[in-house]
């Protein structure tokens, strides 16, 4: 409640409260389910492998997360498979006050010879899909009841550009588009009582930056102040964070988790 004094362990305390995430059967994704179903949140877990995300769901249960696999490609462009997942989500738990946004894809190319289908793909899954989400999720779960977190995943590539030998235009194009749509929903949606954030993470070693890290991972660390990439327990502290209490005067920020590298860049 307002005014009261609350202790700081209960800031962070997530038990009762649902997160659904998205992108969750890997990588990112599972790394921050595991962070706020370890804080007491029940998961509704999103990803379009019916294999990896049942193997994720394996994983979280036991580690003794309440957690519930729905399979779903979000990027397909059906128009009912994202109020099917929320329907679902929401027919099991009967409530959304986390939504995590980190589905994601990215193709690379020059961008004089970037493909017209894979732009589309990535825009399609990064900026509409994760729209249509949150849109389902706000008018059906979080502004009725006048509450909610919502943080999106960004990336530093959304606050410049990359070195030549980084040809990505498409995912920095659409990061820097969750990046001011961040700010521009936490400006909307904050006076319903809905906090809304993005995490911009730097290089981690995941399945989608693997290909790249292979050619420049000894510059990428040299590049970073504290000489390391990111590690599987480095962004569970800010998610936990970003859906508490501890935020609940945070909104429209995008809190970068990169071992200092866009310091040095200018990002």
């Amino acid at each position: 409640m307002e005014g009261e004094r609350v202790g700081i362990r209960d800031l962070f305390d997530l038990s009762g409260q649902v997160a659904l995430v998205s992108g969750a059967s890997r990588g990112l994704g599972l790394q921050m389910a595991e962070a706020l179903g370890g804080m007491g949140a029940r998961l509704a877990i999103v990803a379009r492998k019916a294999d990896e995300l049942h193997a994720a769901a394996a994983r979280l249960a036991a580690q003794g997360c309440e957690v519930l696999p729905v399979v779903a490609d979000l990027g397909d462009g059906e128009a009912t498979v994202i109020p099917g997942v929320v329907d679902t989500v929401l027919a099991h738990y009967g409530q959304i006050d986390i939504l995590l946004n980190n589905a994601g894809t990215s193709w690379g190319a020059a961008a004089e010879d970037y493909p017209d289908a894979a732009w589309r793909k990535v825009m399609n899954l990064n900026v509409d899909a994760l729209f249509f989400l949150t849109r389902e999720v706000g008018r059906r779960a979080m502004l009725p009841r006048r509450s909610g977190k919502i943080i999106n995943i960004a990336s530093i590539a959304g606050l410049g550009g990359n070195p030549a030998e980084i040809q990505t235009i498409a995912y920095n194009t659409s990061k820097g588009a969750v990046v001011n749509f961040t700010r521009a929903l936490a400006a909307e949606w904050g006076p319903q009582g809905i906090n809304v954030n993005a995490i911009c993470p730097g290089f981690f070693p995941t399945k989608m930056s693997r290909g790249l890290l292979a050619a420049i991972e000894p510059q990428v660390v040299a590049a970073t102040p504290l000489r390391r990439l990111g590690s599987d327990e480095d962004l569970q502290g800010t998610v936990v964070y970003l859906a508490s209490a501890a935020s609940r005067h945070v909104t429209g920020q995008c809190l970068t988790v990169d071992g200092g590298m866009s310091v040095v860049i200018g990002a």
